[in-house]
């Protein structure tokens, strides 16, 4: 959580990071982790996908995580049969990433197959990628808006034991009414007022995405393609701070 200005009684306010996950779409290894290296004292999550894995491996984890220690957001979305995905997550697990992503639409069973395979990991499932439209669902045969596709995924994963979901900040609160407060809603698709949308379809500023409810926003470009990627997560950061109350440890 972060701080806001507060009286002195005796308290000692902590900030904390902004619950923002960084995403690493770096080029090569050295990049991602100076990226990294420059948010992390102003976020809390990073996020590692597939491009980078591919390429580096388990070993872009602990290179990542550092003596940083901060969260790692496995971002695979595992999609296959439910032997296969059990046997990747199990495998992904010793990483101890804080979340690890599968689709959702791979089916009950799979995302039960990856939730018992790694019991100590999260398991987040991704319900319709934000840069798909109404219209590229229906030319893909699915029926309904984006905005039912997502909350049928949600509810399906939630009940076959996927303790958070990724969706964009359009259906996020329709999705927090749907299943409580008790899972972790990730919303890619966050992009900073004035920016550009580049490929996601379905956006929103990181302020609405919050007042929405989402408890982790993803943001990539609008902070690694910055000049200085640390400024930029650490003012994102300060205009999350009146969304965000203050937490107070005794002093």
């Amino acid at each position: 959580m972060l701080s806001g200005s507060a009286p002195d009684l005796g308290w000692e306010v902590v900030t904390s990071p902004a619950p923002i996950a960084v995403a690493l779409d770096a080029p090569d290894l050295e990049t991602a982790a100076r990226w990294a290296g420059l948010v992390t004292p102003h976020v809390s999550t990073v996020k590692i996908g597939l491009e980078l894995y591919l390429r580096y491996g388990p070993e872009v984890v602990a290179s990542i995580r550092g003596a940083s220690r901060v969260q790692i957001f496995l971002d695979l979305k595992l999609h296959d049969i439910p032997a296969t995905v059990a046997a990747a997550a199990r495998s992904v697990a010793r990483l101890r990433p804080q979340l690890l992503t599968v689709h959702a639409a791979g089916g009950p069973a799979m995302i039960r197959a990856a939730v018992e395979a790694a019991p100590g990991t999260p398991i987040a499932a991704v319900t319709v990628l934000t840069s798909l439209s109404n219209e590229d669902l229906d030319r893909i045969g699915v029926t309904g808006t984006t905005a039912d596709w997502v909350l049928r995924l949600a509810t399906l994963a939630v009940e076959a034991g996927a303790s958070a979901l990724v969706c964009s900040p359009r259906e996020v609160a329709a999705v927090r009414a749907e299943v409580g407060p008790e899972i972790t809603l990730i919303t890619p698709g966050v992009r900073p007022a004035g920016t550009d949308a580049h490929d996601q379809a379905r956006v929103a500023t990181p302020e609405e995405a919050l007042a929405a409810g989402a408890d982790l926003l993803v943001i990539g470009r609008a902070i690694t393609s910055a000049p200085d990627p640390g400024a930029a997560a650490a003012a994102i950061a300060v205009s999350l701070r009146r969304h965000v109350p203050a937490v107070r440890l005794s002093g």
